[in-house]
């Protein structure tokens, strides 16, 4: 991708040969004697790149801050890269709470709301079934738990919870905003009741089964009643979370298809049952189903009414990772796309930040770094032309607003979503925490500046220099430091529990996206 000439944020310095970082590790003075920073002594390693690049790294106990000299560029922060050794075996002053582990491990909001929500319909099927429910109020309860489980996951509803609970005040109690944050598990609502819809069904099926009488009409609703039961169940199965994670193409197809082909099959099923009595017209105008039915086709269509091809500007950052550009619509704080090669398969949704510091020529571009078939061909092949579909959607990063001071941490191509943040005029005071390896050489100069943006003082953690670290004990601190009141924490499903569940253990209020957000 050709750029027009890039200014970084920085005084200009003479023309150099080649591009030279420098990392200087600091050592700062904390609390009772301890020193937050990497305290190896002597410390230096170098390395050259392609055309008279090179890094070199030393740490020293002096105070002087990280410095990236690049081609009639300076970038200047005062951001170390941190790794407090001791830290990693000292005890945290925070106290955890009883039963922790099983409220935030076991019990957790998605998993409390799967049981609200199935267990509900669960008492009222019983209930309807001992009383000798009829077929078609099985039917009716069946299609508002299909219809609840499709609404959660259409964009214009997402983007409707997101700004209602996104919109409580700064002002509110800690209590109500924490509370909100939590929106994001919604996916355990889409769940519940789709499993729910399940039982529902089954009663119908077996209702229906149970009072069939043979003729021709009657065998091609016991057809169709047990053909959409089929396709109902296979959705269940592929969303199971092990099946889902391991064979995610086969989880998508079988979702996406199978519910048009209910859909389809659904109103087959209650145009027959129709025909069945005195009139038809008066039959489906009274029949809640019917109407559920409308709406949820509706909202099936609506996203793929938005179908378009785009033009794309790659990026390429390293051969880990890539940056894409686009200008076909805008995007605010929060906002994410869908984007695909093929219209029918295999999309990928990614968060989004504005272009307008640093590109200008483009509206928002996302980061896409090297962690299946997918992205690694995305990277090798740059592509020029995405489809996308539907409308930019709210991620859980949009509540997090609603508190005045937080900590971002982050590991490698999570600081893509993270980046968001710097669009936003009332985005809470950050400190930001980023773990990844060779920073500079994988994101480059531009993602530096944007990070710079958020945190004029971040912590990089470069995993080249330091190797892995817990990055816990220095969340722990660092959030008692700045007086923060939450934790956002974007990275591999592993390291964000971790984060996650290590801070909700100690009582402070730490979220992260998961499987189903």
């Amino acid at each position: 991708m050709e750029d027009k000439p890039y200014t970084s944020p920085v005084e200009e310095k003479p023309e150099s040969a080649g591009i030279t970082v420098t990392i200087e590790t600091t050592s700062t003075p904390n609390q009772g004697g301890k020193k937050f920073g990497h305290t190896r002594q002597n410390d230096s390693v170098s390395s050259t790149f392609s055309q008279a690049s090179a890094i070199s790294t030393s740490s020293t106990n002096s105070e002087k801050p990280l410095i990236v000299n690049e081609k009639r560029l300076t970038y200047q922060s005062t951001c170390p890269t941190i790794v407090d050794l001791e830290a990693q075996t000292e005890e945290d002053e925070y106290k955890q709470k009883p039963l922790g582990r099983v409220r935030y491990t076991i019990l957790t909001i998605y998993r409390r709301l799967f049981t609200v929500a199935f267990m509900g319909n669960a008492i009222a099927f019983v209930i309807m079934m001992i009383k000798g429910a009829q077929p078609m109020d099985l039917v009716n309860a069946a299609a508002v738990n299909i219809a609840v489980c499709g609404l959660c996951r259409q964009p214009l509803v997402i983007n409707a919870l997101f700004l209602i609970f996104g919109s409580i005040p700064r002002s509110a109690p800690i209590r109500i905003r924490r509370l909100a944050c939590k929106i994001f598990h919604f996916g355990g609502v889409h769940s519940g009741t789709g499993v729910a819809s399940v039982v529902w069904y089954i009663g119908f099926a077996a209702v229906f089964t149970y009072n069939y009488t043979p003729s021709v009409i009657n065998t091609t609703v016991l057809t169709f009643v047990w053909a959409v039961l089929g396709f109902l169940l296979s959705i269940v199965i592929v969303a199971y979370p092990s099946f889902r994670m391991r064979l995610h193409d086969y989880f998508e197809l079988t979702h996406r298809f199978a519910n048009w082909i209910i859909l389809v099959l659904f109103w087959i099923l209650l145009i027959l049952l129709g025909k069945q009595q005195a009139n038809l017209g008066n039959f489906l105008l009274h029949l809640p189903a019917f109407w559920i039915i409308i709406v949820l086709t509706l909202a099936t269509i609506h996203p793929w009414l938005l179908l378009r091809k785009i033009p794309v500007k790659p990026e390429a950052l390293s051969p880990h990772a890539i940056r894409l550009h686009f200008s076909h619509t805008e995007v605010v704080f929060g906002q994410g796309i869908s984007v695909a090669k093929h219209p029918l398969k295999d999309w990928h949704s990614f968060a989004c930040f504005t272009d307008k510091f640093d590109t200008p020529d483009t509206k928002f571009s996302c980061i896409v770094s090297k962690v299946g078939d997918w992205t690694k061909s995305t990277i090798n092949d740059q592509p020029t032309h995405l489809w996308k579909r539907g409308v930019p959607t709210y991620g859980f990063g949009y509540v997090l607003r609603m508190f005045p001071k937080i900590v971002v941490v982050t590991t490698g191509s999570g600081i893509g979503p993270c980046l968001s943040f710097i669009e936003d005029a009332n985005r809470p005071d950050m400190r930001v925490i980023w773990q990844t390896k060779s920073p500079l050489k994988t994101y480059g100069q531009r993602t530096l500046d944007l990070v710079h943006r958020m945190d004029n003082n971040p912590v990089i953690l470069d995993t080249s220099i330091t190797g892995r670290v817990d990055m816990l004990p220095i969340v722990l601190r660092l959030f008692k430091e700045f007086n923060a009141e939450a934790v956002c924490c974007i990275s591999n499903p592993m390291m964000t529990k971790k984060i996650v569940h290590g801070c909700e253990m100690r009582g402070i209020p730490a979220y992260g996206p998961i499987f189903d957000s």
